[in-house]
């Protein structure tokens, strides 16, 4: 009886362990990589919009009529995004509850980008968050 006790609070700590350290991890590796594939699917709408505000030479209008598709990913879930006038851009990932903004800065000419998102933990340094 008291070894078929031990053995149950052994597997129970087990239990705890895994639901305590192991599962937070991989779920925040998931946000991680969903972070990632949100930004990467701002390339190429930064890349329009920067072209139209160096054209133009301002940022006013730079976003107008640049829509980007809206993308299932079997592991993250939809990732969505969309584009401001000024040509910010906006991402986000309800499955992970992750958010992007990628906004635009034209000096001398050319374009340069700030990347912020949240929550912290789960972007890289380049977007703000811990690396």
């Amino acid at each position: 009886m008291r070894a078929a006790l031990l053995v149950i609070a052994g597997l129970a700590l087990v239990g705890f362990i895994a639901v305590s350290f192991i599962l937070p991890q991989m779920a925040g590796t998931e946000a991680k990589e969903a972070a990632q594939a949100l930004i990467a699917g701002a390339d190429a709408p930064k890349q329009q919009v920067a072209a139209a505000a160096e054209k133009a030479g301002n940022l006013a209008g730079a976003g107008n009529n640049i829509k980007v598709a809206s993308r299932s990913d079997p592991k993250f879930g939809e990732l969505k995004w969309i584009v401001e006038a000024n040509g910010a851009i906006r991402g986000w990932n309800e499955k992970n509850a992750i958010e992007i903004s990628v906004t635009p800065n034209l000096k001398d000419g050319k374009v340069a980008w700030i990347c912020r998102g949240y929550p912290n933990a789960t972007m890289p340094a380049a977007c703000g968050g811990r690396g």
